[in-house]
């Protein structure tokens, strides 16, 4: 490992970093971790605890884990090549592919009856797909709304809620409900990113995951990215706790052999249904550093890349996001607090930690993050097994960015 120097990070600061990561797992409340760390051309990896919180075998840099909302950022790309092709355009309405979010009805007002309803002003467009404006999402200052319990009961398919339906069968769902916002509104969190993967698969006539491993995950050499884990990989798999919040014991939401991910879904999700490995998602976000780039081979036009990792929001669209998100930050450990979104990823557009304005990435229920930023050409990933249940997992994602940020000693 080089000391000092002004491309990579300090030896001090990595190590400050695995001893943050090692006190998280000492604590019992993270069962075992993978984080890679990049700056630079120099990669680190830490590989911490175990698979399981009784113990047993270690985690290893090849351990595949459950992305849940940090699949967005990479199911997102396949929208992009459909708009580099001119296949899909972002003023264009959706009808013609979805057909079943034709002729909205939208809320008077959204924690209204369902009934009670006026025609929306427009159709939805691809934009408002791309952006999670298109009027129906998870809103965190309306959850115990009438169109929250209705979207849940129909269109949710989390390990609570048994598996989803096929695409068509979960788009007539859809379908049924009303909008709880105008086309391009509102920006609401999850369910345009699950809209966007049936789009991506009826535009080009293949199962999303087909079109996805063909364009991006094979030219990136991501052999471990999937929505499932074949039977030859399983044993990499940890199980998915969810500990108890009162507590803190650990619950099996979701076991490695005969679980969820262990076969081919019949819906694929685009908003969390990927898993993959640490080394997957550092090609992925270095060929984003890299304006499209991998080694000689473009995988997306710089411009995509751009409209990615920028904010796509309007003012009035970001100021409703802010206010949501203030509210619940105790919560979500300030993750929502960063300002902008881009297409399937967070950006920020302000300064409020010790990363810098410009940052894109998410992060996942499953004690998932990954985040990436040019001013530093830094990408950073950290894995877990562990559900966000407790407020353990954001914690050490949190403390993760801080120390890392730290090892940044040019």
């Amino acid at each position: 490992m080089m000391g000092k120097s002004n491309r990579g990070f300090s030896e001090a600061g990595l190590r400050r970093l695995r001893e943050v990561l090692a006190r998280h797992v000492e604590s019992k409340r993270i069962p075992g971790l993978v984080a890679l760390v990049s700056r630079g051309g120099q990669t680190h990896v830490e590989a911490i605890g175990t698979m399981r919180h009784d113990g047993g075998t270690p985690m290893r840099r090849d351990t595949i884990f459950r992305m849940a909302s940090t699949s967005k950022p990479v199911t997102i790309a396949a929208a992009m090549i459909l708009l580099d092709e001119c296949r899909l355009r972002l003023d264009d309405p959706v009808d013609l592919w979805l057909p079943e979010l034709a002729d909205r009805r939208v809320l008077k007002r959204p924690d209204g009856p369902l009934d009670d309803t006026v025609p929306a002003r427009r159709p939805i467009t691809v934009r408002d797909l791309l952006t999670s404006t298109f009027g129906l999402g998870v809103d965190f200052a309306l959850l115990d709304s009438p169109i929250r319990a209705a979207t849940f009961e129909r269109t949710d398919y989390s390990v609570a809620s048994g598996p989803a339906p096929d695409p068509d069968e979960w788009m007539r769902r859809l379908g049924e409900l009303p909008l709880s916002y105008q086309p391009g509104e509102r920006w609401q969190y999850d369910l345009s990113n699950e809209v966007v993967g049936v789009l991506v698969a009826r535009v080009t006539g293949r199962p999303l995951e087909t079109f996805l491993r063909e364009r991006i995950l094979d030219p990136l050499g991501m052999k471990d990215t999937a929505f499932h884990v074949p039977a030859d990989k399983i044993d990499r798999l940890p199980p998915l706790y969810g500990p108890d919040p009162q507590t803190g014991e650990f619950i099996v939401w979701d076991e490695a052999a005969g679980g969820r991910v262990s076969r081919p879904p019949a819906f694929q999700g685009g908003g969390g249904g990927l898993v993959s490995t640490v080394d997957d998602y550092h090609a992925y976000f270095q060929m984003l550093l890299n304006h499209g780039m991998h080694g000689s081979e473009r995988i997306l036009s710089r411009p995509a890349v751009e409209m990615m990792t920028t904010n796509r929001l309007t003012p009035e669209q970001q100021a409703a996001r802010d206010a949501m998100y203030r509210n619940i930050v105790h919560l979500s450990s300030g993750q929502g607090l960063q300002g902008g979104w881009g297409f399937g990823m967070a950006v920020r557009a302000y300064r409020g930690d010790y990363a810098p304005i410009g940052q894109f990435g998410w992060d996942g229920g499953t004690g998932t993050t990954v985040y990436a930023d040019r001013a530093h050409q830094l990408t950073g990933v950290l894995l877990t097994q562990v559900g966000m249940s407790t407020p353990d997992p954001m914690r050490l994602i949190h403390d993760f960015w801080t120390t890392l940020y730290q090892a940044v000693d040019d």
